[in-house]
């Protein structure tokens, strides 16, 4: 069970209705600035951050991530004539246009194909959909390693969901999404980011086991520790053949291993394989992962931070060293975080996200989240050249729908 809902069945209830706040207003701005008339309602859909579990998912294994106060928001409005415009406030001057009649292809701009594929794959599973236009509005980074894909195509399936009057169970919902992904963006991306864009709830994580789907709630305890989130300014794009190959390095050990995921394999077996070097590092990055995650649930259920925080440090080092997919602005984050150390109030670092720039997550006592993010900030500035930007989170709720008129 997640959040009430059983995984794979239906859930008639809407998404929740959020309070009126500036980024909703902004959408909404943005619309009829845009397009010259208000907008019937916006959408919106949480990024994520994962605490621990990176590179596992796609390998049928543990993850540990949270849905963030901080996403994308669609403002649109019903049209009756089938087509459909989508605009964005990130990316002035660019539209995609198309016939819903005549069906949906990948096309230009980029990053249209998010929503497009989400649009063709609702269309596929039999269900309605009149034209519309739309404006995407941004509070995340975008390649910054907080989901910003997963967020907007969650919102386009909100949007489709409120169009249409057809709600979607929570995990057909997540899959669809993550169809859309690989097939019109490119990107090979397992169902971590989805499901608890999806699935997000206030004040938890969410544990997911990526080879059953299934998904726990699990609560963070008091408040006495926040999430910083430091975004190292270096943009990446994880369809441009390096984490294909991470999953293609995956596949491959797998299948010298004996097992259908490296899931199904455990560290020891890992160091008795005699598998080529590379392909050695990612396995054992993978197995040792999954035990990492596993005891950060029981890290966060008993709020010894001090274990989680030293989970996520050895995480960082195997993604930097056996997985490979760190960078140098990265691990400066990380080098800084470590510097202040638990006198300085930082229990854990670690990069988060496909990685090869984006961002880091740090678990920091909440009191000094302020100072830490300064702190860090310029050492990370002294060191690349670089200013970082920064915010602190909690758990989050995931989509929710606002009306307009």
């Amino acid at each position: 069970m997640v959040a009430g809902v059983e995984l794979g069945k239906m859930s008639s209830a809407a998404p929740p209705a959020l309070a009126p706040s500036t980024p909703w207003l902004e959408a909404a701005a943005a619309f009829r600035l845009s397009y010259g008339e208000d907008a019937g309602e916006v959408v919106y859909a949480p990024g994520r951050v994962n605490l621990i579990g990176e590179h596992t998912d796609y390998n049928g294994g543990y993850v540990l991530p949270m849905a963030i106060d901080r996403g994308i928001f669609l403002a649109a409005r019903r049209r009756e004539d089938g087509r459909v415009r989508i605009r964005s406030a990130q990316f002035p001057g660019e539209e995609a246009g198309l016939d819903l009649a005549a069906g949906v292809a990948a096309g230009e701009p980029a990053w249209s194909n998010y929503v497009r594929g989400v649009l063709a794959g609702f269309l596929a599973r039999g269900n309605g959909l009149p034209g519309f236009d739309a404006m995407i509005y941004a509070t995340l980074p975008v390649g910054g390693g907080v989901s910003s894909s997963a967020a907007l195509e969650v919102a386009a399936a909100t949007l489709c969901e409120q169009l249409s009057g057809r709600r979607l169970a929570p995990v057909a919902k997540a899959l669809l999404c993550q169809e859309a992904e690989h097939v019109f963006a490119g990107t090979p991306c397992g169902i971590m980011d989805q499901f608890v864009v999806v699935l997000g709830r206030a004040g938890h994580l969410l544990l997911i086991d990526c080879q059953s789907q299934e998904a726990r709630q699990v609560a963070m305890p008091g408040d006495e520790v926040a999430v910083l989130v430091i975004n190292t300014m270096v943009k990446h794009a994880l369809n441009d053949g390096s984490y294909r190959q991470r999953r293609e390095d995956c596949a491959e050990a797998a299948r010298l291993l004996g097992v259908a995921q490296l899931r199904g394999a455990t560290p020891e077996q890992v160091a008795a394989a005699g598998l080529e070097g590379r392909l050695e590092r990612r396995a054992r990055h993978v197995t040792t992962e999954d035990r990492r995650t596993l005891a950060a649930v029981a890290a966060v259920e008993r709020g010894d931070w001090a274990e989680l925080g030293r989970l996520m440090a050895a995480s960082h080092a195997s993604l930097r060293d056996d997985f490979e997919v760190s960078c140098a602005e990265l691990d400066a984050v990380v080098a800084a975080a470590e510097a202040l150390g638990r006198a300085g109030g930082v229990y854990g670092c670690r990069m988060t996200g496909g990685g090869f720039g984006g961002c880091c997550v740090a678990l920091v006592q909440a009191d000094r989240a302020e100072e830490i993010a300064t702190a860090i900030g310029a050492a990370y500035e002294r060191k690349t050249g670089l200013v970082a930007v920064s915010f602190t989170t909690r758990p989050s709720d995931g989509p929710a729908v606002r009306p307009l008129f």
